[in-house]
Formats: structure tokens, sequence, C-alpha cells
């Protein structure tokens, strides 16, 4: 077993609040975070990502891989708020398996958002001639809402 796998079976024994695949989650995310939120004169730099552009990347990134069930998909690994999302880092940190900066702290992840808001989606289809099926964004209900009126 690699010193990582280690590390992380060593996290999951330590707390049990949350599914490891929040914590795998939140490694895509981060990558979706670098490549769709964090500007690219930015990343170029290598710049780091804050808190709130990664819980915006988790919530893009959330609502593209599960759609209208992202928010039951993320109670299921026990996460219901962005301080939870802030209480992974942070664990993934502890256990040398995720990099901070001196200036990053836990509070920099709490109540960025609430999940019942940001969550609360409807799919809005369209069809894509150029690849010849139907496709969805997905929006806020109350997004939906006024783009109807």
């Amino acid at each position: 077993m690699s010193a990582a796998a280690e590390k992380f079976q060593k996290l999951l024994r330590t707390d049990h609040r949350y599914d490891a695949e929040a914590y795998s989650f939140v490694y895509d995310a981060l990558d979706y975070t670098l490549r769709h939120v964090v500007p690219a004169s930015r990343r170029a730099k290598g710049q780091h990502v804050a808190g709130p552009e990664l819980l915006e990347g988790i919530r893009r990134y959330g609502i593209e891989q599960f759609g209208c069930l992202a928010r039951a998909v993320f109670e299921t690994w026990g996460v219901y708020a962005t301080d939870d999302f802030g209480e992974i880092v942070f664990n993934l940190v502890e256990h040398d398996l995720m990099g901070k900066q001196d200036s990053d702290r836990l509070e920099d992840f709490q109540g960025v958002y609430d999940f019942a808001e940001v969550f609360d989606v409807a799919p809005v289809f369209h069809y894509s001639k150029d690849e010849d099926r139907w496709l969805a964004n997905y929006v806020t209900k109350k997004e939906l809402e006024r783009m109807r009126m």
C-alpha cells in the first residue's frame, strides 16, 4: 500500500463523519476548479485556490456530475453544508494529503452558500445539432422562475 493510501486509511479511521467518496470528490472538484473557475492568468502563475473558489468549483462540478441529485448525493456522504467541505479539506491537510497556505482558514468555508438554495436546480434542455443529441443545463429554480417571467 502506498504512503498516500495509508494516510487516507488513517484519516478514514480517525474521522467517520464523511464517506471516502466525499474526499475523492474534493480532489476532483479541485482539479475542476483549477480548469474552470480560477482565471487562466492565475493558473499560469500556479497561484493558490482559496476556500470560496474551491466551493464555487464544488458547486459547479457537483451540479455537472449529479444534476438535480447533487445535494442528495452530498448528504449520503455526510456533507450538508459548505462547512463540511471545509472540514474535509482540513482533514486532508492534517493528514498531509493536501497542501495549504498560512492564510487558509477553516472559517473560509463557513456559510459560503446555502445547499438548499444553490442545489435546488432544474434542467433546461436544448438540442445540440453538433452532437446530434439533447443536452441539459442546470439552473436554480429561482433562475428558472425569472426566465419564465
